[in-house]
């Protein structure tokens, strides 16, 4: 059964905004996105330039529509922009049987604003009380409730004032600009509170509010109750802000993709992983190559959502010497590699399609063989290691991948160290899947057509 949701909002040119950040977060939760145009608005991450806004009769016409055809399972509205279209939304939603969720846009992140001063008193009297949630940010709430909030108790306040005065179902407010410790959403819904607090997380904000709102929309319509809905919608807008898109010159977008394309891509890296693995331990001459400390085999998530080694796959345990053959101790997993999940990251800071890397034992025939076939040969001598890098926990393999990129100033596929007190050498071999990089193997160890 499809699930349909409705977006009552204007347009953002620049996509980070608006029905267009609503349509993605519908599709991020497999939720057909439907739609009725309030504005089309010439913006982008700095700016609104223009607002023409539509007609509302048109406004109305575009939610019949949609909802006497297809049906809807859940609305929200974001920008309504003047009172005529807030007075046609509410008269043409109210003949309706659907949840509606209220985020009452009423300035840019740019600073923008957009619902006129004269609209405030309509959105207040005509849509609010037609909320099953009202989802405002602190000045936002600050407008609707006309107290001043300064503290959790008093968006808790602000909350209840928005259900039992002004005659909302429940009220989100959010707690992004309240200066706390964490970021904390407040629910008031039921005569109860409820608290929803995640880690403040560096990114982009753009469309936080739209998005935010369209997720609770999305669940809502695919069946959910509001508090299960908040909660989700709470980690999806956490992610899609750690995730956002950095692109324009002005407030980046939040990236609603991150919540679909980051464990579609886990699977990926996860098949692509293990079949290599596989093919890597049945190579008769590997058992000779294998480091003491054993080796390792790994696969970063795309360099957007690389950030840390629990964002590598690698082998649980790593690949260790077994009798005559090699055997991986664990399975696949994310996280189960250090030493070459830093490698790995650092790499992609130069070079984000090289997403793969596997250690050998250090071995100077190897490294003969890797220049005679014209492989890219660079290194690091531990010996030259700062002090200061010494000293940090960590820090030595990123600082050493990054001296041997920039020895050759060129994209390395090999790269080696003679070891320290107590460190073993090591050989690196990267590429940008686990199959180019058994592949560069294969041809170092004369396996490429007899594995």
């Amino acid at each position: 059964m499809i699930r349909k949701a409705l977006t009552i909002a204007g347009s953002d040119s620049g996509g980070g905004a608006g029905i267009e950040a609503d349509l993605k977060t519908f599709s991020a939760f497999g939720v057909h996105g439907l739609v009725a145009i309030t504005s089309v608005t010439a913006q982008n991450t700095q700016e609104v330039r223009a607002i023409y806004d539509v007609k509302p009769e048109v406004v109305a016409k575009q939610i019949e529509a949609v909802v006497e055809d297809i049906g809807v399972d859940a609305a929200k509205t974001g920008m309504l922009s003047n009172a005529e279209i807030i007075k046609a939304v509410a008269e043409t939603v109210k003949k309706y049987d659907f949840p509606l969720v209220v985020d009452p846009v009423m300035i840019a992140k740019s600073g923008a604003p957009l619902l006129r001063e004269d609209a405030m008193d309509t959105l207040i009297e005509k849509i609010i009380p037609l909320a099953k949630a009202v989802t405002p940010n602190r000045p936002e709430a600050e407008k609707l409730s006309g107290i001043k909030i300064e503290s959790l108790e008093d968006a808790k306040k602000a909350a209840k004032i928005i259900v039992e005065e002004l005659g909302a179902e429940g009220a989100i407010v959010k707690g992004g600009h309240l200066g706390l410790s964490e970021a904390v959403d407040v629910l008031y819904f039921n005569g109860e509170f409820k608290e929803y607090r995640a880690p403040f997380v560096e990114g982009c904000t753009h469309g936080t509010g739209c998005s935010f709102s369209a997720a609770i929309a999305a669940n809502l319509a695919k069946g959910k109750g509001l508090e299960e809905a908040v909660r989700i919608a709470k980690e999806f807008i956490t992610m899609g802000i750690y995730y956002g898109a950095k692109i324009g010159h002005g407030h980046c977008p939040v990236n609603q993709n991150a919540w679909i394309e980051i464990p579609a891509e886990k699977w990926r890296i996860y098949e692509s992983l293990s079949k290599a693995v596989k093919e890597l331990i049945a190579i008769k001459s590997l058992p000779q190559h294998v480091p003491e400390v054993g080796m390792n085999f790994v696969y970063a998530l795309p360099k957007l959502y690389a950030k840390s080694k629990d964002d590598v796959a690698g082998v649980k345990g790593r690949i260790v010497k077994f009798g005559n053959t090699v055997k991986p101790v664990g399975g696949i997993e994310f996280g189960a590699s250090d030493h070459l999940a830093r490698a790995i990251l650092t790499f992609m800071e130069f070079f984000p399609e090289v997403r793969s890397a596997l250690n050998l034992k250090y071995n100077e025939e190897l490294i003969k063989k890797a220049s005679s076939l014209g492989f890219k040969v660079s290194f690091y001598d531990r010996r030259e290691e700062p002090e200061e890098i010494k000293a940090k926990e960590g820090g030595t393999i990123p600082w050493g991948i990054k001296t041997a990129i920039e020895r050759i100033n060129d994209k390395p596929d090999l790269i080696y160290h003679l070891g320290d007190w107590g460190k073993e050498p090591m050989l690196l071999i990267f590429g940008e899947s686990p199959r180019i990089t058994l592949r560069k193997l294969k041809c170092l160890l004369d396996d490429l057509y007899h594995v």
